[in-house]
């Protein structure tokens, strides 16, 4: 049998994966752990908030010094999309940090806001807020089951 410690750590793991480029089913394994009644919610939604913000964050970190190789051919993304990306952040505000636990669009708007120089503090309270209020939701949903 796996000890709580473990499967603690390989749920803050795979929180931290689920919100940076890598692909990582947080969800999955919250659902499991909660399911499996070995586990405090609290203490559940506590360590995959702490994963995933340390995620974002660490997409706010390349993003805030993604730009220095923004000359150089292997250079992932076009200056277009760069800009586009810009605009919308610029257009809708730091609140769209709110939602950095939506898939597909949460990644980018961390990586953005590195981009775009948000304050820290400002970004790791929006997107704390956002993601733990995605982790509470779903264990409020498994507990109804």
């Amino acid at each position: 049998m796996i000890s709580i410690a473990t499967d603690l750590t390989i749920l803050f793991a795979a929180a931290c994966l689920a919100a940076t480029i890598l692909p990582a089913q947080s969800e999955a394994v919250l659902s499991g752990l909660y399911l499996s009644g070995h586990h405090s919610a609290v203490m559940l939604v506590i360590v995959a908030t702490a994963g995933n913000v340390l995620g974002a964050c660490i997409n706010w970190l390349i993003g805030r010094y993604l730009l220095i190789f923004q000359d150089r051919s292997w250079f992932p993304v076009s200056a277009q999309a760069l800009d586009r990306a810009t605009q919308h952040y610029q257009r809708y505000g730091v609140w769209t940090l709110l939602l950095a636990w939506v898939p597909i669009i949460g990644d980018p708007l961390t990586l953005i806001a590195g981009v775009m120089r948000t304050h820290i503090g400002l970004f790791f309270l929006l997107v704390t807020i956002g993601k733990a209020g995605r982790y509470i939701a779903l264990v409020f949903a498994l507990s109804s089951l």
